[in-house]
Parts: structure tokens; sequence; C-alpha cells
């Protein structure tokens, strides 16, 4: 028996030759919907109505056939629609993805995940051996897909709700004495002894350094201006672009004492053109990481000043660490090492001009007051 015109408000329903009864109602954007179920009784068929209808006026209505999705499907084409994402990040979320989430989660219906499901397979990601740290990236990544689901409506909410799941706790990485970064820097060969000074007292990452160009060097005074960095992907391709934010692009004092390094460094390796890359590989091309472990001997090096298992990101993190010592701001640290947000970074480009020339000088002073020997 179906309704008869304009006795219901929203929705309609219908008897089906089997006695039970259907309920049919527009969704949101006009398209209308069956019911997931039918009932035995109208009177039921017009509670599940009454139900649709409040939560589409509080907004608490999803789709039900959309959230028969899987999950594995929904991440990956969450991935493919964030057009501006960096390449190197996409690499991260479809590596995330396939070895952490399609695996358990994957073939999922999104509406069917739940708190309790993601908390058994962040337990089972965790006891199969598989680090804290990765579990976290992994976790933060289900929860942005997640959220993404709750805000088109798929889901009521995104259940990514267990309490300090995405939080990282990485180890205490160690921080070189002035000595020390001097020690292995003599230990490098010509060619890359300037680029563990700069790198560590400019605190430059290392797709920083290895982009830098001659005309982004100004010995006489004393800057190094990052606009560019290079991406290694996993396939090995070599990608060159922006910093990963505005506030990566910046202009950095640097401390005099390395200065003549630097000038014999652009004298002796470094092409004449403005634009020639001032580290290179043996042969001249770019420097990629894994020749650079290789030529740097950067295993035995690291162990022979006492440092074994010394990460490259070390140097930029002494560098960060001597110039907190010297009493800057937080903002013009910020500023320094790049990883202020885009707003912040514009504001305090210029104003961190003479502040950032005081962290420079303040190095000046711990590396002459060092000795060069550890």
């Amino acid at each position: 028996m179906a309704n008869k015109p304009g006795k219901r408000r929203f929705g309609s329903i219908r008897q089906l030759p089997s006695g039970r009864f259907q309920i049919r109602y527009p969704g949101p954007d006009g398209k209308i919907r069956m019911g997931e179920t039918t009932y035995a009784r109208e009177r039921d068929a017009d509670k599940a109505l009454s139900l649709i209808e409040a939560k589409l006026i509080t907004g608490e209505w999803t789709d039900p056939q959309r959230a028969k999705v899987k999950l594995g499907d929904y991440a990956e084409k969450w991935i493919n629609e964030r057009t501006n994402l960096r390449p190197r990040t996409v690499e991260i979320y479809k590596g995330l993805l396939k070895r952490y989430i399609r695996p358990h989660l994957g073939g999922m219906p999104i509406g069917k995940v739940d708190t309790a499901t993601i908390r058994e397979w962040r337990v089972l990601l965790l006891g199969s051996g598989v680090g804290q740290s990765e579990v976290a990236k992994a976790y933060r990544f289900l929860r942005a897909v997640l959220m993404t689901a709750a805000d088109d409506q798929i889901i009521p909410r995104n259940p990514c709700r267990i309490r300090g799941a995405g939080e990282e706790k990485p180890e205490e990485r160690p921080v070189l004495t002035v000595a020390k970064v001097f020690e292995l820097a003599d230990l490098m060969p010509g060619r890359l002894r300037a680029l563990v000074l700069l790198a560590t007292f400019a605190s430059l990452r290392w797709g920083e350094v290895a982009a830098l160009r001659r005309m982004d060097l100004d010995l006489n005074a004393r800057t190094v201006s990052v606009r560019q960095q290079h991406v290694e992907l996993d396939t090995g391709e070599l990608l060159v672009g922006p910093p990963k934010s505005r506030a990566g692009v910046r202009t950095i004092a640097i401390p005099e004492a390395i200065i003549p390094t630097l000038r014999e460094h652009l004298d002796e390796f470094t092409a004449s053109e403005t634009d020639a890359l001032i580290f290179t590989g043996a042969r001249g091309g770019i420097l990629r990481r894994s020749n650079f472990r290789r030529a740097a001997k950067w295993d035995a090096n690291t162990r022979k000043i006492g440092f074994p298992g010394l990460h490259f990101h070390d140097l930029r993190h002494t560098g960060n660490t001597i110039a907190a010592s010297s009493g800057a701001s937080l903002k013009d640290l910020m500023q320094r090492m790049g990883h202020d947000s885009v707003r912040a970074a514009l504001i305090y480009q210029h104003s961190t001009a003479e502040a950032d020339r005081k962290i420079a000088d303040a190095m000046d002073a711990k590396i002459e007051k060092s000795p060069r020997t550890g």
C-alpha cells in the first residue's frame, strides 16, 4: 500500500508483493535513495523515515551505498584526488597503504570500520614487529582518509579516536660538539669537507644542501639561500623542486669561521657558472645521498669520531642545537630552520635578518673557542 499524496511530508512507503514495507527518501543531493532493509510493519517503516529525516536535519546522515566501498579502494582514491601532494608524500602514503592498511583493513567496507577494529589493527602491527614510528605514520594517514569520509557523509564520524596513537616518540638523536663536527669534516674527501660544515652550521637538510648552486652562496655577505631541494624517490628518480613549504625558502647567515673552507671549495670543486651545483659527485654530476655515503665512508668515519649510527640529518640537529644555545627567540630559530608556517615565515623573514646574524656570530664564538680536535 503506497502513501496517499499529501499525507507524508518526507519520503514515501510502499508495500511489496511479499507484504513487507520499503522506504524511499531524498538525500541531501536531491537523489532518491531506497531503504537498506524492509519492514514487517508500516509503523516501523514510518519510524525509519523519521529517523533518517532527523539525521538529515542534524547533519548526521550518511550515505549507506557509499559506505559499502572498500577501505583500501577509498584510500587509494583519496591519494589520487590530492593533486597538490608532493611526489615523495604520495610515495610515502602509497607505501603505508600497501604495507599496513590493505593487508588488514583494505577489504572492509568503510562503513564497517569502527574504533575497536582500528585498535585491534594497531595492536596487530605493533605485535608483529612494526616500529612505533611507522605505526603512528600509518595511523595518521588512516585518520586523514577517514576524516574525509566523515566530511563526505560516508561514515557518521571518524573512528580513529585512539588517544596518542598518532604520536611518534623518536629516539633522542646525538648532538656533536663543534670539535667533533670539524673532526668529521677533516675525515671527508676534499670535495665533501665543506658540505659537512655548511650542512651543520647552516642547519640544512640533505635535499637542500645537495641542490645548492654557486649563486646561492654569498661569501661576502656570509649567507646561503635555500631556493630548491632535491628529492630522491624509492624508485631512484630524482626530482628538483621548491622546499616543502614557503618557510623552507630562506636566506641563512653562516659563521665567518667556515668561509675560508667554502671559498676554497668553490675555487677547487665548483664550476664557474652561476647555476653550477656547489657539491657534485666525483664526475661532476648530481650528488646523490647513496653516493655521498660511499664517498664519505660515512659509517666508518662516524665510528672513528665516536658516533656510530650517526645520521646525516643529525648534522642539522647539531646546528639547530648550537643555534638555540645562542639565546635566539623561538621565532628566529624557526625561521632559520625553515620550520615555520607560511604566514609566520613571511611575517618574520625580514625582521629576523639581524637576529639571524647574531646566531651566526654566536656560532663563530663557539668555533673559535673550541679546540679543533675531539
